[in-house]
């Protein structure tokens, strides 16, 4: 299937012509049928000469239901254009090429009507003229009568021929459903219909209504018609509801597949234009929705878009921008960044069109990651960026390339700072290391730290130290010098709280010690060398097995002071095992 929007003035004759091609009656509803013009969206389909099904969105042409118009065209990839041969090109035919020129829509077929009344080549002329210089410019041109029967064979080669030239779409994409009717049927419930751009829905599914919102239950589908367990992009499709009411659900309204898109209130867009043409205040339209907007331009080709109400937007989604309370549409747009950074600083707007100058129109991971430096998978997929499939060892977080060479830097001489300030607490804690470089996750560092420009740090102990720090002060290096002598005659003879003092160690002097491996705690304010506890296995095997806490203490010639607390160490360490009430054995 395809599906094909038709679009034209009033009274042209596009509902009689869906009519002549489908056998179908597009205006469905009573007062539609009385006024002999289509006032909703109307809704038709026929199977062409290769097989093809071509659905056709009927939209109004009255200038009074162009927001209904834009819901009919904005889903749609592919357009009828009908002017009648008897009328020429009016004021509502240009709205229309106003609409589809800003969703930069490129396919479809011209068609003359009426050409029975009156010779249509003034009328396709008059359509050339209009549509050049726009993407429908070259459409192929038909000229019919839905009277006669003349031109309706080769308006369904052409219909045949644009269902070849439409590009495929993505079945597995998410789901996106904008609606354009809701309403119950009795023993059914709630009834959406809509145009299914992209994405498959299926009978059991379960979908959002609008990010975040409730969930809801698929209990049925149709399309063109017919029961269907499955219904797959571009389609016509009417979803039975499971779990809402119809009155709940208005136009506008969207299904989105659970925890993949987010509601977007600001975002930054390029225009078609200038955006000086712009008013202040704009009306967005984008599939069957439409909602009031605050335009802030960035310079003559990007704007910033502060919405009245969030949509569920993603980059390279086109926009039609209409003048509030008119049928003036001054511009298209296209979304290049659903969720911009805030413009506080001065000359922040200038930098930040510069920026979206150089940004692509459609999802691509590696231009999102050069701006942004670092990004979450789930915040890439809901903006529509594809994720390849990679290592998550950072817990979803992407880094570009280039942010992590300039990070290493930095942390490099954030630690190297750090320890110029305070050489006795080498080291950056991972935790002030990651707020150091702004990193939104401390599994990031680990990036950094592999990039050759951090290749002088490492992690030791819960920090991120320098390899070539600046070491200890020499006054604390000369006291460490002193006890190391001390210990090479007495190993296990600690000093004294009055000693340690006497040279000048505190509790960070000693701490600091411990960390350049020079000291080694055994407990409470008992300090030894740093091979002490082999030494102490060493020597504590000669004894016989078991011994006892006295008998250790004269074997090592030390005091109770010391030699309680270094039990208790050896023992933690899984060095020696307790055998009887006081006993002690080596393992």
């Amino acid at each position: 299937m395809f599906v094909v929007a038709t679009a034209g003035h009033v009274d042209h004759g596009k509902s009689t012509l869906v009519r002549a091609l489908t056998g179908e009656e597009p205006d469905r509803w009573d007062e539609e049928r009385r006024r002999g013009l289509t006032i909703g969206l109307g809704y038709a389909s026929t199977t062409l000469d290769d097989g093809r099904t071509v659905a056709f969105v009927d939209v109004p042409g009255h200038r009074r239901f162009v927001p209904t118009m834009l819901a009919g065209v904005g889903p749609v990839p592919a357009v009828m254009f009908v002017v009648a041969a008897d009328d020429g090109w009016m004021p509502q035919s240009a709205e229309h090429l106003d609409a589809l020129t800003a969703l930069r829509v490129e396919h479809g077929v011209l068609v003359i009507t009426r050409s029975d009344l009156l010779d249509p080549d003034l009328a396709l002329a008059e359509a050339r003229d209009a549509m050049a210089g726009t993407p429908l410019a070259d459409l192929p041109a038909v000229c019919v009568s839905a009277v006669t029967g003349a031109g309706m064979d080769a308006l369904r080669g052409e219909l045949a021929r644009l269902g070849t030239l439409l590009p495929e779409a993505d079945r597995g994409a998410d789901v996106r459903l904008w609606v354009d009717r809701s309403f119950s049927i009795g023993g059914a419930g709630t009834v959406v219909t809509g145009t299914l751009p992209a994405g498959t829905i299926r009978a059991g599914d379960t979908l959002e209504l609008g990010p975040g919102g409730p969930q809801v239950t698929v209990r049925g589908l149709q399309s063109l018609g017919h029961r269907r367990d499955e219904v797959a992009a571009v389609a016509r499709v009417a979803v039975n509801l499971r779990g809402v009411a119809a009155d709940e659900i208005p136009r506008g309204s969207t299904l989105v597949t659970p925890r993949r898109w987010r509601s977007v209130g600001t975002l930054d867009v390029r225009v078609d234009g200038r955006t000086d043409a712009l008013p202040e205040q704009v009306m967005v339209h984008i599939g069957s929705a439409s909602t009031a907007a605050r335009v802030r331009p960035l310079d003559e080709g990007h704007a910033r878009l502060a919405l009245a109400d969030p949509l569920p937007l993603r980059v390279g989604d086109r926009l039609i921008l209409r003048e509030p309370g008119a049928d003036r549409i001054p511009a298209g747009a296209v979304v290049l960044d659903p969720a911009p950074p805030a413009l506080r600083r001065r000359g922040a707007a200038r930098r930040r069109a510069e920026e979206l100058a150089a940004t692509p129109e459609r999802p691509d991971l590696p231009s999102e990651l050069r701006r942004r430096g670092v990004a979450h998978v789930d915040d890439l997929r809901a903006w529509g960026i594809a994720i390849p499939v990679r290592d998550q060892s950072h817990r979803g977080w992407l880094i570009d390339p280039g942010h992590v060479a300039a990070l290493a830097e930095t942390l490099v001489e954030a630690v190297r700072e750090h320890d110029r300030a305070d050489p006795l607490d080498p080291g950056l804690p991972t935790e002030a290391a990651r707020r150091a470089v702004g990193l939104p996750d401390a599994a990031l560092l680990t990036a950094v730290l592999d990039h050759p420009a951090a290749a002088s740090l490492r992690v030791e102990g819960g920090r991120v130290v320098a390899g070539d720090g600046p070491g200890l002060p020499p006054a604390v290096r000369a006291a460490a010098d002193t006890l190391a002598e001390r210990f090479r005659v007495g190993p296990f003879d600690a000093p004294t709280a009055g000693e340690l003092s006497g040279l000048g160690l505190g509790p960070r002097e000693l701490a600091a010690c411990e960390r350049a491996g020079l000291l080694t705690g055994v407990g409470p304010g008992v300090w030894l060398g740093p091979g002490v506890i082999g030494e102490a296995v060493r020597r504590l095997r000669e004894l016989p097995q078991p011994f006892t806490p006295s008998g250790a203490r004269t074997h090592l010639d030390t005091s109770r002071r010391v030699v309680m607390p270094l039990l208790e160490v050896l023992a933690e360490r899984g060095l020696t095992r307790r055998e009887g009430d006081d006993g002690h054995a080596i393992v």
